[in-house]
């Protein structure tokens, strides 16, 4: 019997501390995963305006993803269509005046500075290149293949 009791106290003793406990944690507050995008560029501050297509990769030195995507973004450049990266630090004046917070951000314009297709994040090869491929050649890629987020 005086197991029991001792049991049933112990017991209480657990609930109660465990009451406690939550009550004094918090949940960790939720944040949106997304970043604002520039739904336009002045191609006037980037190189080759004149280009067709401009495939800007807005970056940081010291982010490795950032390196990958520019890579990738890279074996893009054509007659038709210009890359250019903007590091953080280097064009810190191009970050701060389209508000880019995250990187990295790739954006594809057009002629007229209109974003057309951005990626948050590193986007695997095949999206980047299908992105481009299907704003320069509409009905190009297959059905189901991801463009990038048009420009909002």
């Amino acid at each position: 019997m005086e197991r029991i009791v001792l049991f049933l106290v112990l017991a209480a003793a657990a609930g109660a501390v465990a009451w406690v406990l939550r009550r004094r944690s918090q949940d960790a507050p939720t944040q949106g995963s997304s970043w604002a995008v520039p739904a336009q560029l002045d191609r006037a501050d980037f190189e080759r305006p004149d280009a067709a297509w401009l495939v800007t990769v807005f970056s940081s030195a010291t982010c490795l993803s950032c390196q990958a995507t520019w890579e990738k973004a890279r074996l893009l450049a054509s007659g038709a269509v210009a890359v250019q990266e903007v590091e953080a630090v280097e064009h810190r004046p191009l970050h701060q005046r389209y508000g880019v917070e995250a990187v990295p951000m790739v954006l594809v314009s057009d002629t007229t500075g209109a974003v057309r297709a951005s990626f948050v994040g590193e986007p695997s090869a095949t999206d980047l290149w299908a992105a481009v491929a299907e704003l320069r050649e509409p009905g190009s890629t297959p059905e189901g293949c991801d463009h990038g987020q048009p420009g909002t």
